[in-house]
């Protein structure tokens, strides 16, 4: 008897660890889609917008919550109302791709600039310092005076 409880009870335990999480279980809540969507008459997110249109999605949104959507549920629904500017984020796919790509290029052109920069500068400084001219006598001698003035 002991043995199949402990049996039963290690089987339920394995299932609710390796069962992956239900859309019923992952309940969303309003401030993590909050920052997604854009108000589109003030045109910044609804996070930070101030205007009794972003009040009304605001409570759209809540409504939709209260319904048990998910996020990407809730998102699908904004943007077949209100099309895609009303999200914050373009989508990862397509043309808009490149709203994410571009500034990694970049970034990684001015990174590789830099280093070549770098180099031109490191190996023009080395050849500056390695030939300087010598003192002419008359230098050397004031110099060796200042020296033994300062007593040095």
């Amino acid at each position: 008897m002991r043995r199949a409880l402990r049996t039963a009870a290690f089987c339920l335990l394995i299932t609710l660890t390796l069962a992956p999480a239900t859309p019923a279980l992952a309940q969303v809540s309003f401030p993590d889609i909050e920052d997604e969507v854009m108000c589109d008459t003030c045109n910044v997110p609804l996070n930070i917008a101030e205007s009794p249109r972003a009040d009304q999605l605001r409570r759209e949104i809540n409504k939709l919550i209260a319904r048990g959507e998910t996020k990407s549920q809730i998102k699908a629904t904004l943007r077949e109302r209100y099309g895609a500017p009303i999200l914050a984020l373009p989508p990862a796919s397509g043309f808009s791709l490149t709203a994410y790509l571009v500034p990694i290029l970049v970034a990684l052109g001015l990174l590789l600039l830099a280093i070549v920069l770098l180099r031109r500068w490191r190996r023009s400084g080395r050849g500056a310092d390695s030939e300087e001219p010598p003192l002419a006598d008359s230098d050397s001698a004031r110099l060796d005076d200042e020296l033994e003035r300062f007593g040095r």
